[in-house]
């Protein structure tokens, strides 16, 4: 089978919103960050898992559904030790899979103020944006 490569930030997050699906994410977010200054990357994706093995299985799926369509692999993983909070880069994109709790506490949604954010339904549909 021969891969492509990712021509935009949109497909890429397009796979990535796929592999949280697939492993049933919950309360998935895109985050548009391209008009927040000093922002660290164009999207963050921030979903939630179950537990921690939900939330290693849900990362796993992230990276093999981009690297399947694209040969791709993260350029930083974090938090796969301890699976409360796995971070996965691909320098564009930043998806965030975390716990309940973890999620919670941190509150990544409300450190990006300026961002236009879109949830994700549970059928990968994006019900509406919404800019906080």
């Amino acid at each position: 089978m021969t891969s492509t490569k990712i021509t935009s930030a949109e497909e890429l997050n397009m796979l990535a919103i796929k592999g949280l699906l697939e492993k049933k994410a919950q309360d998935i977010v895109l985050l548009d960050l391209r008009n927040v200054k000093k922002s660290v990357a164009d999207f963050f994706i921030i979903a939630t898992g179950t537990s921690s093995n939900h939330v290693d299985t849900v990362a796993l799926s992230v990276e093999a559904e981009v690297f399947k369509a694209s040969g791709e692999l993260p350029w930083h993983l974090e938090g796969r030790e301890n699976k409360e909070w796995i971070l996965i880069d691909y320098v564009s994109l930043v998806v965030h899979v975390f716990q309940k709790s973890r999620r919670d506490y941190y509150e990544l949604e409300t450190l990006w103020g300026d961002a236009v954010v879109t949830r994700i339904a549970s059928d990968g549909q994006a019900p509406g944006q919404a800019k906080h």
